[in-house]
């Protein structure tokens, strides 16, 4: 079985998802309120988390920004309040993927399923040591260092690195970037990718000169710059 943390508090849908996930393969471990769910997160070992936005004690963000300095765990949020600022603060917070309550179970093991694929280690020369202009990243358990110096990147955030250090100097389009990172097509209004791409942009930094590591090309997509 497969040890997923749930951090919510309603306990109704708690074990129901437990129940529903254990037909599926995952062994759910439930807490409902924040401190507890932060404390479980950092002690035990999960393959992923699933987090509330609204909890007691400690809200679902201020554990995510919590976790993200030293946990880098996949990560699903779960919001009921379907506020488009929350999506977008998860997601620059380090979240992997976002649902909105209520969700269908269905979707839910369909979305924990992509996020693990995702993390497991590559299988074919993706697994080689990739290197561009100071950065290095192991393909394979997706452990990146710039200058040498350890970079903690989310689950995602790797991905897209990888995906644009196997194209140095190219341009890799939005939608390419997105099945391969986020394992999903791009919807039209869905800017999870740049915020992804924002979060993974401040954490390198500009070249010593000033330039963007990372580049937006207009109408083309994004280019890992030398």
């Amino acid at each position: 079985m497969t040890p997923v943390l749930i951090i919510d508090d309603d306990q109704e849908l708690c074990d129901l998802l437990r129940d529903w996930l254990a037909t599926e393969g995952f062994a759910l471990s439930c807490y409902h309120d924040g401190p507890g769910g932060l404390q479980a997160a950092r002690t035990d070992s999960y393959a992923a988390i699933i987090l509330d936005v609204m909890l007691p004690g400690m809200n679902g963000l201020e554990i995510l920004r919590e976790l993200r300095q030293s946990c880098q765990t996949p990560l699903l949020m779960l919001s009921a309040r379907g506020e488009p600022v929350d999506r977008i603060l998860g997601l620059e917070l380090g979240a992997d993927d976002y649902l909105a309550k209520p969700c269908d179970p269905r979707e839910l093991v369909a979305r924990l399923r992509a996020l693990l694929r995702r993390s497991q280690p590559a299988q074919d020369g993706a697994s080689d040591m990739l290197m561009h202009a100071g950065l290095r990243l192991d393909g394979g358990n997706l452990m990146a260092w710039l200058d040498d110096e350890p970079l903690q990147l989310t689950q995602s955030e790797a991905l897209i690195l990888r995906a644009l250090m196997t194209r140095p100097a190219q341009v890799v389009d939005r939608q390419t970037l997105s099945r391969e990172a986020l394992g999903k097509p791009l919807g039209n209004y869905d800017r999870s990718l740049d915020m992804h791409i924002s979060n993974l942009r401040r954490k390198l930094g500009p070249h010593p000169d000033g330039r963007p590591r990372i580049q937006s090309i207009r109408g083309r997509g994004y280019l890992l710059g030398s």
